[in-house]
């Protein structure tokens, strides 16, 4: 990660390196440029436990068979691509928003659009002002939805079909995280589809076939079940289909000190394997 002492790019966008198929791909979460004016009171190492680090590296063979992907180049813990733009706790503001706001479960948790906390602890030792968060919307969390529905439609223009993969990562720790109890341990790999709503379930069996012969285990909607992105673009019944697959920390880096582990570049050639697998069923419909 870095700090930035000039704006930079909101996102990194490879198109296909080869034959393009309707595939559109986004690591949202994988941002690791902190913009200068995040001014935030906690220590970086806490702040890096909001990254999705190394995704869009997990997944780099995306563009080799056909895909595009896009990745964004700031932290979530700034201003999270991944919400709506009215899921803001009112609490962390120093004035009224302008319109009226719609905070989730996500902004309860200190997760929403402006993330409030990072594990457990205070992002800010002071109120936003409305205009620094419009700020973050109109130069970060816009240009990377506007690139994506860009994205989106094109493939979707062009084939008449669109496969959209929401890309992630989650802590080992993610059900303590969630505030949710439970003694079950969490899966590998989770793949969200908002219980079934927003991609074709063929898809979905193909890539939980193929993560489990290579002896990963594997969950549905526990406890991820996709937020804003692939609730905004999975629509199945006008062929759009977009699915959000977690992967587990625990697979590959060190989550202290966010450096790769000796298993990442075993992971990283399955998921390469696994994006050939969906690249030959999205050319098998097209």
């Amino acid at each position: 990660m870095r700090f930035a002492d000039t704006e930079f790019d909101p996102y990194t966008l490879t198109p296909p390196a080869s034959s393009a198929i309707p595939l559109v791909c986004d690591s949202p979460h994988s941002g690791v440029v902190y913009p200068s004016d995040f001014q935030s009171c906690l220590p970086v190492s806490v702040l890096r436990s909001g990254e999705d680090t190394y995704v869009e590296e997990l997944w780099q063979a995306i563009p080799s068979v056909g895909g595009t992907l896009l990745a964004a180049n700031f932290p979530r813990t700034y201003i999270d691509p991944n919400r709506e733009e009215d899921d803001i706790d009112p609490n962390i503001l120093a004035e009224p928003w302008t319109t009226e706001l719609h905070p989730t479960e996500k902004s309860r948790l200190g997760h929403g659009l402006i993330w409030s906390k990072a594990r457990d602890q205070p992002v800010y030792d002071r109120k936003l002002w409305v205009a620094e968060v419009e700020n973050r919307i109109a130069t970060y969390h816009q240009p990377y939805h506007q690139a994506l529905q860009r994205e989106i439609d094109a493939a979707h223009e062009r084939f008449g079909v669109v496969w959209h993969l929401n890309l992630h990562s989650m802590p080992s720790d993610s059900y303590e995280v969630l505030e949710i109890d439970t003694d079950k341990p969490l899966a590998d790999f989770v793949l969200g589809d908002r219980d079934g709503t927003t991609c074709d379930p063929t898809l979905i069996g193909i890539i939980e076939d193929f993560l489990l012969q290579r002896g990963y285990t594997v969950a549905r909607n526990d406890p991820f079940k996709g937020v804003a992105l692939i609730a905004r673009i999975g629509r199945p019944e006008e062929n759009r289909h977009s699915l959000q697959i977690e992967v587990n920390r625990r697979l590959y880096m060190d989550e202290q000190s966010y450096e790769r582990s000796v298993n990442f570049e075993n992971l990283q050639r399955d998921i390469s394997e696994l994006s050939v697998a969906v690249a030959e069923f999205v050319r098998s419909v097209m």
